[in-house]
């Protein structure tokens, strides 16, 4: 008879996990000398060339530093079993944010074997469960707008689609605003606690901030020399983190991310743009809410990225 048990994952499954991510890959490929598109065996990648393909679960060296992250406070990463073989895996954060999100737990990286789709139940189950004794109001989850497959199995433990978030390109430019930006190296997540995340929500304001403001993969030089600028502004009055990423193809090109104590402005654009443009950038890359679209003005440019948060109340 089959079993089935969730539980706490530790350094022992990072094999086991980063297995599972990888099994999603069908071709392994990187740049030749003349730059052009070469097939080549995983094992002749480097750690980097394998993270190309999707992050740090590519590789157990660097899907030992993620668990170890996240098994020191970042999170709360589980795996699922299937008669003592690890067959699934997710993790959850808990973050306190303003409504609609509130205080919350969320679910990402729900990741199973090809024949374990059952797994992606037993472990959104366990997260439900979970949750009260977090002291968590609401569960929450993302997927893309056209994701059929994740709109069903979120329906089917009861959340429904709380907002969508959708990504924009923003030239850079020159702004008449008095404002303050700093380097801001602290990753203390408490910093945000009751904060608004209302551009590069892509998952919940904690996750974000948990992969992105902690320098957890400077240990690859790579990673580390691409520019990546953690920003403490004072605009008018307002704070803000932001955290801007220089796109690896196009280098006048960034990701931008931002956290506030008071809703998103139109000052705090406008510093945000103005900053970039002095540090040589032409093009902000920004995903932000239905509400918060206007604020980004006529010259904002959809690029048919479109994602939901899904979300039950316990």
């Amino acid at each position: 008879m089959e079993t089935m048990q969730v539980r706490p994952a530790t350094l022992d499954d990072t094999q086991a996990i980063s297995a599972l991510f990888r099994s999603r890959i069908t071709t392994w490929q990187r740049l030749n000398p003349q730059g052009q598109v070469e097939d080549v065996p995983y094992t002749a990648l480097t750690i980097y060339e394998r993270w190309l393909h999707g992050g740090p679960w590519m590789s157990v060296e660097t899907g030992a530093l993620q668990l170890s992250h996240l098994l020191r406070g970042a999170g709360m990463p589980v795996v699922a079993e299937t008669n003592g073989q690890v067959r699934g895996y997710s993790e959850a954060y808990h973050g306190v944010e303003p409504e609609p999100f509130g205080d919350h737990l969320h679910i990402a990286h729900l990741t199973v074997a090809a024949d374990g789709d059952s797994l992606k139940d037993a472990m959104l189950g366990h997260w439900r469960e979970q949750a009260p004794s977090l002291r968590c109001r609401r569960v929450t989850a993302t997927c893309a707008a056209n994701d059929a497959d994740g709109q069903a199995l979120y329906e089917r433990h009861g959340l429904s689609r709380l907002s969508r978030i959708q990504r924009f390109s923003l030239p850079a430019r020159t702004g008449q605003v008095f404002y303050k930006a700093t380097d801001h190296p602290a990753a203390n997540p408490s910093q945000i606690n009751g904060w608004y995340m209302q551009v590069g929500r892509f998952s919940s304001a904690r996750q974000q901030w948990e992969t992105l403001w902690p320098r957890t993969w400077y240990a690859l030089p790579e990673l580390r020399s691409q520019r990546a600028h953690r920003l403490h502004f004072l605009v008018a009055g307002q704070e803000a983190y932001v955290y801007c990423q220089q796109q690896l193809y196009e280098p006048r090109s960034a990701d931008v991310y931002c956290w506030t104590p008071k809703p998103f402005s139109s000052q705090v654009l406008t510093a945000i743009r103005d900053w970039a443009h002095r540090e040589g950038y032409r093009t902000l890359v920004l995903a932000v809410p239905d509400e918060t679209v206007k604020l980004l003005g006529n010259e904002a440019e959809p690029d048919g990225y479109i994602q939901d948060t899904y979300a039950v109340t316990l």
